[in-house]
């Protein structure tokens, strides 16, 4: 027996439609170079109309990939919708890769056109020879002054020349790309992840969700995780399917400009890296943030000194999320349980810097990656996570690795995705990250978990930043390596680091050395770059020193 229900597809023209009907008032809000710019739904709704008229002028096939190379922005969202509405594929293109990574990026994918920034041309202008399959180079006047080339056509031109889109955007086809984004993996090539439009309808649908990201009609949303990552974290479509007013940072991503848009606009949900929260943390004080309810943070994990200070300073806490940009990438949040009221303080903010438990619809399992077996949910047993759900990748587009099923050995034999990072999870299916497999130490049989070490560094109240790395030894195999930020002004020995860590690991954890390092190297999406500091510490030699009390 079947069901009666009606069979509708699961696809972004429900999310443009439900905005532009129901929301038309809603305000979003854009820094641009040379100030800020408002605009309402409604008005943005037209403008997403003409764009789709304007991709047919282009000449954009019906599934061709029409990229972005843009900051946060009201016209980028136009972007969002008028892709995948039309049956293209939205690909964001990273600002901050190498170029060599970019151009390959760019042919893999196939991309048609690119959009740009006029803020971002010098980047992208000595690229563009490069991209062997671009016919079209479409500029975005961000308030910037870089000279446009002479083949280059102008956003807002090609809109007011362009009629809107008349009647519904129809995708039938629930499993049609919608968009595509590369993960920037640290070794071979970027791999392109294709986000379904199902799949990306019910990640904005559960991020909606109380024990998800909560978000609602009343909510003022900025995204400061960049646009060009993973969708940035579904924020954007999830915030039109809420109604939520919106505001974008546009390109400056300092701690200043973040922090005054959120002033400003009395922000309730903002979203970003650890990196961005540390920067911030100095000049808290200096603003009123009483509207913010919820600071979510993800991409890596959250030092618990950074976020006591914000539970400290503003009273909210901030909330951790844990995923990845094959999994679309909210997979775990780390809501509030029942079962933490029973704990004291301390427990509690142990609590809070846990990655979660898993969002509906996502399963995890801890696997021991030597044999496979899949360990207990005890809190004690650690091993690679792994995850499937239906905003999780099954394979990469147009992988030619050859390995396993899928293509890749990322992707296990019954179709789980490989997550590379290393976590326990208790018995109510909170998450615990460990440490990424590629990061951890090695030493004489045992591991050390460069995370937890880190975390405890940058809990000294000196330390502006932390990063640990294995470094090759004759007898131990590894040994960890501690690379220190000092606050400006202030001065620390390494035994004063050493005596700060010797109450909070076991002893045979603590570094053998402590390099005083400017600052910890970033990726393109703002996480510590340990591949840089292995690269740098090529060589290092380490002093004598034997962990004693070591198992």
């Amino acid at each position: 027996m079947r069901g009666l229900m009606q069979d509708r597809p699961l696809a972004l023209p429900h999310v443009f439609h439900r905005a532009e009907q129901l929301f038309g008032h809603k305000p979003i809000v854009t820094a641009t170079v040379t100030g800020e710019v408002a605009t309402t739904v409604a008005e943005w709704a037209v403008r997403v109309r003409r764009l789709a008229t304007a991709l047919d002028t282009l000449g954009v096939p019906a599934d061709g990939r029409v990229a972005t190379f843009c900051w946060n922005t009201a016209p980028h969202l136009e972007l969002y919708m008028a892709a995948p509405c039309t049956g293209r594929v939205l690909h964001t293109l990273n600002i901050r890769l190498f170029p060599e990574q970019l151009v390959y990026i760019a042919n893999h994918a196939e991309d048609d056109v690119v959009f740009v920034d006029r803020s971002l041309l010098p980047v992208f202008l000595p690229l563009r020879s490069q991209m062997r399959t671009v016919r079209h180079v479409v500029v975005i006047d961000d308030g910037a002054d870089h000279p446009l080339p002479d083949d280059a056509i102008d956003y807002d031109e090609l809109l007011a020349s362009s009629d809107p889109f008349e009647g519904r955007f129809e995708v039938d086809d629930e499993n049609q790309a919608a968009a595509m984004c590369y993960s920037s993996g640290t070794t071979g090539n970027p791999k392109g992840v294709v986000y379904s439009h199902r799949s990306t309808l019910l990640h904005s649908l559960i991020t909606l969700t109380v024990d998800g990201l909560g978000l609602s009609e009343r909510d003022v949303v900025m995204p400061v995780v960049p646009m060009f990552h993973a969708n940035a974290w579904g924020l954007p479509y999830a915030a039109l399917l809420a109604g939520s007013s919106t505001v974008f940072p546009g390109p400056n991503m300092t701690p200043k400009g973040v922090l005054s848009l959120l002033e400003r606009h009395r922000v309730t949900v903002t979203a970003g890296v650890p990196t961005i929260w540390l920067g911030a943390l100095p000049l808290l004080g200096g603003y009123d943030l009483s509207g913010l309810t919820r600071i979510l943070c993800g991409g890596s994990a959250v030092p618990r000194s950074l976020s006591e200070a914000y539970r400290t300073t503003l009273g909210v806490p901030i909330l951790h999320a844990w995923g990845m940009t094959e999994t679309s990438p909210v997979a775990t949040v780390a809501s509030p349980r029942t079962q933490d009221d029973a704990l004291d303080d301390d427990a509690r903010a142990d609590a809070r810097v846990r990655q979660g438990q898993p969002t509906p619809l996502v399963e995890l399992r801890v696997v021991e990656p030597s044999s496979g077996e899949v360990l207990p949910w005890d809190d004690k047993s650690s091993g690679e996570i792994q995850a499937a759900g239906p905003w999780v990748a099954a394979a990469y587009y147009r992988d030619e690795s050859g390995a396993g099923p899928s293509g890749s050995s990322q992707f296990t034999e019954d179709g789980w995705l490989r997550t590379g990072d290393v976590a326990t999870v208790d018995r109510y299916g909170s998450v615990r990250i460990v440490d990424r497999t590629k990061d951890l130490v090695k030493s004489g049989g045992e591991w050390i978990s460069s995370v937890e070490l880190e975390n405890a560094l940058m809990a000294h109240p000196k330390v502006v930043e932390a990063a640990v790395i294995g470094v090759p030894h004759e007898r131990w195999v590894e040994r960890p390596l501690a690379c220190v930020v000092v606050e400006p002004g202030e001065s620390l020995t390494p035994e004063e680091v050493r005596a700060h860590l010797e109450p909070l690991v076991p002893r045979w954890w603590l570094p053998d050395a402590v390099e005083f390092i400017d600052e910890v190297p970033k990726t393109s999406v703002g996480k510590f770059s340990k591949r840089t500091l292995r690269d740098k510490f090529a060589g290092y030699e380490l002093p004598e020193v034997d962990p004693a009390g070591r198992a």
